[in-house]
């Protein structure tokens, strides 16, 4: 009795498995619904899509250029923006860095170049002084980055951050958030597609995100 126990147990995991289709994906495995929706910064039938990231992430940095393509495939259909994930709490650097360009605006087209530096050049920018150097060579002005740096309104911020994380019930990066209702990412995909190749766990990603999408304008 037991060993068919065991038997239909294997046999209903592995229909599970070999139905699941990032096409058609299901809440608890390849995505969550948040207990409490968060507000969005949109208005109309555009849908906010968030990615939570960190730049030393290697997952982040290796999904980049899937989620580019993705975002201007999308075009009017979404408003696409980034939270950076504090890692070592209301003072991360990293963080510190991304909010800094956020506000003098040039978080789009410094984002790639901060990606560069940590992935390619292998540049830890884990400090203030580094964020600084870093900062200047890449042509902003050292002392409007410092005055947008040590605002109020980017300092602020910074020490929220915490709560915005856990107000959305993010763990880990890379980490979406869609319509402020459903949360997924590639490592929630991946557990409940295991027919998904690899290769292909970052478009089944993006499969995922239309998807909920699409629920969110019903």
């Amino acid at each position: 009795m037991r060993l068919l126990r065991l038997l239909l147990i294997t046999l209903s995991l592995a229909a599970t498995t070999a139905f699941a289709s990032p096409a058609d994906p299901k809440n608890g495995a390849d995505f969550i619904t948040l207990a409490a929706p968060q507000p969005v910064q949109v208005s109309g039938k555009k849908i906010e899509v968030i990615e939570f990231f960190m730049y030393h992430c290697p997952a982040c940095n290796a999904l980049e250029p899937t989620i580019n393509e993705w975002v201007k495939k999308q075009g009017d259909n979404i408003v696409f923006r980034r939270i950076h994930m504090p890692l070592t709490g209301e003072n991360d650097p990293e963080a510190h860095l991304f909010l800094t360009l956020e506000a003098m605006n040039l978080e789009a087209a410094m984002h790639s170049k901060v990606l560069t530096a940590w992935h390619v050049d292998h540049r830890r920018l884990t400090s203030d002084a580094e964020n600084i150097e870093w900062a200047v060579k890449n042509g902003i002005d050292k002392a409007k980055f410092l005055s947008f740096y040590n605002s109020f309104g980017v300092i602020a911020k910074l020490k929220n951050l915490g709560k915005v994380v856990a107000a959305y019930k993010v763990d880990s990066t890379p980490t979406f958030i869609i319509d402020g209702r459903y949360l997924t990412n590639p490592a929630m995909i991946g557990g409940a597609n295991a027919n998904v190749p690899r290769d292909q766990l970052y478009q089944a990603t993006m499969k995922v995100l239309e998807v909920l999408i699409a629920r969110s304008k019903k």
